[in-house]
């Protein structure tokens, strides 16, 4: 009998450890999808009509793991601080105004557990420095977005522009024409 009772709790403890972990949290995966849909065109369209400091930097991971790799090779981002100085330099200069921005052919996917999402897109984004019409068409987007407490953060970002599609329009500003 001395021996039954640990034997006992041992059995219910390891019956409740092999329940709990094969317990599954469900997931709206449609709600989901939605609010990062939403945390990506923010992410894009902060400055339209106006430019807005806190929808620029809501859906920004705050820290070292946020990058982007831009187009061209000297506008790779690493860190929010390097975001934050090249935002406020260059997209707060009174120079730069937004005129549209459009994604296109949005694919989200959603990790199994809901915290990770992946996504890619064409973007047209257009606007003005200093009175020179400048933006992307067809520019391709891929990024990943995390979901820390609660809400969704790009954490890396690609913008590249198709090499073969410039030279079929045989304009080769039709792509890339940033500040």
């Amino acid at each position: 009998m001395r021996y039954f009772v640990p034997f006992v709790f041992c059995v219910i403890g390891l019956a409740v450890t092999i329940g709990c972990a094969n317990m599954t949290v469900t997931i709206d995966r449609e709600a989901e999808i939605a609010a990062v849909e939403q945390a990506i065109n923010t992410s894009i369209k902060w400055c339209l009509p106006d430019k807005d400091r806190e929808k620029l930097y809501a859906h920004v991971a705050k820290d070292s793991s946020f990058f982007i790799f831009h187009p061209d090779s000297k506008s790779t981002i690493v860190g929010y601080e390097s975001f934050r100085q090249f935002a406020e330099t260059i997209f707060f200069d009174p120079r730069f105004k937004a005129v549209s921005s459009e994604v296109k052919d949005l694919r989200v996917n959603l990790s199994d557990d809901g915290n990770v999402a992946w996504f890619s897109c064409l973007l047209d984004d257009y606007g003005e420095w200093d009175g020179n019409p400048i933006g992307w068409t067809n520019a391709r987007w891929t990024g990943v977005l995390e979901k820390r407490e609660g809400t969704w953060f790009l954490v890396q970002q690609h913008f590249s522009l198709a090499s073969d599609a410039e030279e079929q329009s045989g304009d080769a500003d039709s792509g890339n024409n940033n500040p």
